[in-house]
Protein backbone atom coordinates (compact mmCIF):
# COMPACT_ATOMS: atom_id res chain seq x y z
CA UNK A 1 0.00 0.00 0.00
CA UNK A 2 1.09 3.80 -1.06
CA UNK A 3 2.35 6.15 2.32
CA UNK A 4 0.49 8.89 2.68
CA UNK A 5 1.83 11.78 0.66
CA UNK A 6 2.42 15.27 3.01
CA UNK A 7 5.07 17.89 2.00
CA UNK A 8 7.16 20.53 4.08
CA UNK A 9 8.97 23.78 3.05
CA UNK A 10 11.06 25.75 5.18
CA UNK A 11 11.23 29.37 3.71
CA UNK A 12 14.25 30.91 4.13
CA UNK A 13 16.31 34.45 4.18
CA UNK A 14 19.58 36.55 5.40
CA UNK A 15 18.65 38.86 8.76
CA UNK A 16 20.14 42.15 8.62
CA UNK A 17 23.33 41.56 10.19
CA UNK A 18 23.51 38.47 7.49
CA UNK A 19 22.94 35.48 9.20
CA UNK A 20 20.54 32.78 7.72
CA UNK A 21 17.33 31.93 9.00
CA UNK A 22 14.31 29.58 8.25
CA UNK A 23 10.73 30.01 9.07
CA UNK A 24 9.64 27.62 11.47
CA UNK A 25 6.40 27.19 14.59
CA UNK A 26 5.17 25.49 16.77
CA UNK A 27 2.63 22.35 15.83
CA UNK A 28 -0.80 23.57 17.65
CA UNK A 29 -2.56 20.87 16.39
CA UNK A 30 -2.64 17.11 14.94
CA UNK A 31 0.78 14.92 14.23
CA UNK A 32 3.25 16.71 15.94
CA UNK A 33 1.45 18.61 18.37
CA UNK A 34 3.91 20.61 20.25
CA UNK A 35 6.62 20.47 18.04
CA UNK A 36 8.29 23.10 16.12
CA UNK A 37 8.29 22.20 12.49
CA UNK A 38 8.05 23.41 8.93
CA UNK A 39 5.21 24.87 7.01
CA UNK A 40 3.42 21.77 5.52
CA UNK A 41 1.08 19.12 5.49
CA UNK A 42 -1.07 16.84 3.53
CA UNK A 43 -1.76 16.35 -0.33
CA UNK A 44 -5.55 16.74 -0.97
CA UNK A 45 -6.61 14.37 -3.49
CA UNK A 46 -5.43 15.14 -7.01
CA UNK A 47 -2.89 18.08 -6.02
CA UNK A 48 0.63 17.69 -6.87
CA UNK A 49 3.11 18.12 -4.05
CA UNK A 50 4.00 21.90 -5.49
CA UNK A 51 0.76 22.55 -5.36
CA UNK A 52 0.17 21.29 -1.84
CA UNK A 53 2.87 23.75 -0.71
CA UNK A 54 1.85 26.53 -2.27
CA UNK A 55 -1.77 26.11 -0.47
CA UNK A 56 -0.06 24.70 2.75
CA UNK A 57 2.21 28.19 3.08
CA UNK A 58 -0.75 30.56 2.42
CA UNK A 59 -3.06 28.73 5.02
CA UNK A 60 0.00 28.39 7.40
CA UNK A 61 1.34 31.78 7.53
CA UNK A 62 -0.09 34.07 5.31
CA UNK A 63 2.45 33.96 2.68
CA UNK A 64 1.83 33.88 -0.97
CA UNK A 65 4.45 31.63 -2.80
CA UNK A 66 4.84 30.97 -6.83
CA UNK A 67 4.82 27.01 -7.76
CA UNK A 68 8.60 28.59 -9.62
CA UNK A 69 10.10 29.86 -6.31
CA UNK A 70 9.74 26.29 -4.47
CA UNK A 71 13.34 24.40 -4.91
CA UNK A 72 12.89 20.51 -4.69
CA UNK A 73 15.10 19.09 -2.31
CA UNK A 74 14.28 15.54 -0.96
CA UNK A 75 11.68 13.08 -0.42
CA UNK A 76 11.66 11.27 2.75
CA UNK A 77 9.83 8.52 4.15
CA UNK A 78 9.07 7.66 7.88
CA UNK A 79 8.08 4.61 9.40
CA UNK A 80 5.96 4.48 12.40
CA UNK A 81 6.08 0.44 12.68
CA UNK A 82 4.12 0.82 15.86
CA UNK A 83 1.49 3.23 15.10
CA UNK A 84 1.04 2.62 11.34
CA UNK A 85 -1.39 5.22 10.47
CA UNK A 86 1.79 8.20 11.22
CA UNK A 87 3.85 6.56 8.75
CA UNK A 88 4.00 8.71 5.48
CA UNK A 89 6.19 10.39 2.60
CA UNK A 90 7.32 14.03 2.64
CA UNK A 91 8.16 15.94 -0.29
CA UNK A 92 10.94 18.38 1.10
CA UNK A 93 11.25 22.15 -0.50
CA UNK A 94 13.09 25.45 0.32
CA UNK A 95 12.29 28.37 -0.59
CA UNK A 96 13.75 32.25 -0.33
CA UNK A 97 10.88 34.23 -2.63
CA UNK A 98 7.29 34.95 -1.41
CA UNK A 99 4.95 38.09 -0.84
CA UNK A 100 3.45 39.29 2.83
CA UNK A 101 4.40 38.89 6.07
CA UNK A 102 3.92 36.05 8.29
CA UNK A 103 1.04 35.49 10.75
CA UNK A 104 -0.38 33.20 13.10
CA UNK A 105 -3.05 30.45 11.36
CA UNK A 106 -4.79 27.70 13.62
CA UNK A 107 -1.80 25.06 12.83
CA UNK A 108 1.28 27.47 14.15
CA UNK A 109 2.90 30.28 14.82
CA UNK A 110 5.50 30.98 12.59
CA UNK A 111 8.99 33.07 13.91
CA UNK A 112 12.33 33.63 12.41
CA UNK A 113 15.04 30.98 13.70
CA UNK A 114 18.78 31.76 12.87
CA UNK A 115 19.69 28.07 10.96
CA UNK A 116 23.15 28.27 13.13
CA UNK A 117 21.00 27.43 16.50
CA UNK A 118 18.23 25.40 14.86
CA UNK A 119 15.46 24.61 17.64
CA UNK A 120 16.29 20.46 16.96
CA UNK A 121 15.91 19.20 20.08
CA UNK A 122 12.26 20.91 20.06
CA UNK A 123 11.59 18.99 16.55
CA UNK A 124 10.92 15.57 15.21
CA UNK A 125 14.46 13.38 16.26
CA UNK A 126 14.62 13.18 12.30
CA UNK A 127 15.42 17.07 11.92
CA UNK A 128 18.93 16.80 13.26
CA UNK A 129 19.99 14.75 10.80
CA UNK A 130 19.05 15.84 7.69
CA UNK A 131 17.73 19.51 7.77
CA UNK A 132 21.46 21.39 8.11
CA UNK A 133 22.03 19.56 4.87
CA UNK A 134 18.53 20.51 3.28
CA UNK A 135 19.40 24.59 4.67
CA UNK A 136 23.08 24.36 2.73
CA UNK A 137 21.39 23.25 0.21
CA UNK A 138 22.35 19.41 -0.17
CA UNK A 139 19.46 17.21 -1.25
CA UNK A 140 18.16 14.67 1.13
CA UNK A 141 16.43 10.68 0.07
CA UNK A 142 16.48 9.04 3.57
CA UNK A 143 13.81 6.83 5.22
CA UNK A 144 13.53 7.13 8.90
CA UNK A 145 12.02 4.64 10.93
CA UNK A 146 10.73 5.56 14.81
CA UNK A 147 10.36 3.26 17.69
CA UNK A 148 7.76 2.53 20.24
CA UNK A 149 7.73 6.01 21.88
CA UNK A 150 6.71 7.64 18.01
CA UNK A 151 9.62 10.01 18.87
CA UNK A 152 13.20 8.31 18.79
CA UNK A 153 14.60 7.53 15.51
CA UNK A 154 15.57 4.01 15.95
CA UNK A 155 17.02 3.06 11.91
CA UNK A 156 17.69 5.53 9.46
CA UNK A 157 18.84 4.26 5.59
Amino acid sequence: MALPQVCVCYLTRRSPSGELQVLLGRKKKGLGLGNIVGLGGKLEAGESAVEAMVREIEEESGLVVEASALTPLGLLTYLFPHREAWSQESSVFVCTQWSGTPRESDELNPVWFDVATLPVDEMWDDARHWLPGVLAGIPVRATFTFGEDLATVVDRL
